[in-house]
C-alpha cells in the first residue's frame, strides 16, 4: 500500500491555493475565526508551511481579503470604450452579482473587516473608494457639472448601495432587476443625468 504524498508546488501556485482555500473558508465563518491549521490541513500542508508563503496570521488574513476586493473590484469594472450609462450599468450589475454569489464573503468583509484588524480594514476602505472613484469616474463621462460634495455623494452612495444589496429580498421574482434600476436611479438622482 503506497501513501500519496502532496504534490509539491510552486510558490505563487501555493500562496494562490492558501488565497482560494481562505476565500472558502470565509464563506463559511467570520475573519476572525479564519483558523490557519484548517487552512492548512485542508491544503494538505502543515500549519508551519503556511507561515513559509506569509508572514503572520495578519499577513494572511489580508491576503485573503485583498484577493476577495480584487475580484469585486474586477466584476465591477467598466467596458473599455462604455459609454457613461453602460458603464454605470456594468459597475452595479457587477456589484450586486458578486454580493449574490458571495453574500456570506461580503458580509464577512463588510461588516467583520470594521471590528477587526486595522490592515484589513485598509483594504476593504481601499476598495470602497475605488468604487466610489467610479462613481467619480461615470459623472465625470456625462459631462455635467460637479454637484456641491460631489465625493462625499459618490462615498455615501457606495455605503448605500452596500446595504441596498445585502438587505434586499433577493427570492423575489425580478428582484436583481428591480434592485439595479433601484441602485441606478438613486445614484442618478444624486448626481445627475447620464446622457
Amino acid at each position: 500500500m503506497s501513501s500519496a504524498r502532496p504534490r509539491r508546488l510552486a510558490p505563487e501556485e501555493r500562496r494562490r491555493q492558501l488565497v482560494k482555500t481562505g476565500l472558502e473558508l470565509l464563506a463559511e465563518h467570520p475573519l476572525d475565526a479564519l483558523s490557519t491549521d484548517e487552512v492548512a490541513r485542508r491544503a494538505g500542508i502543515s500549519r508551519g508551511l503556511l507561515f513559509h508563503y506569509f508572514a503572520s496570521k495578519r499577513d494572511y488574513h489580508q491576503a485573503v481579503v485583498r484577493a476577495a476586493c480584487t475580484e469585486l473590484l474586477d466584476r465591477t469594472a467598466p467596458p473599455p470604450g462604455a459609454g457613461a450609462r453602460a458603464s454605470l450599468h456594468a459597475m452595479t450589475s457587477g456589484f450586486v452579482d458578486y454580493v449574490r454569489e458571495h453574500r456570506q464573503l461580503y458580509l464577512t468583509l463588510v461588516r467583520g473587516a470594521s471590528a477587526g484588524d486595522p490592515a484589513v480594514q485598509e483594504v476593504v476602505d481601499e476598495t470602497r473608494q475605488e468604487l466610489a472613484e467610479r462613481v467619480l469616474a461615470f459623472h465625470r463621462h456625462t459631462g455635467h457639472p460637479a454637484p456641491p460634495r460631489l465625493a462625499l455623494t459618490a462615498r455615501a452612495w457606495t455605503a448605500f448601495a452596500e446595504e441596498a444589496v445585502v438587505s434586499w429580498p433577493t427570492d423575489e421574482p425580478g428582484a436583481r432587476e428591480e434592485l439595479l434600476d433601484y441602485l441606478e436611479s438613486h445614484l442618478l438622482k444624486l448626481i445627475g443625468p447620464a446622457d
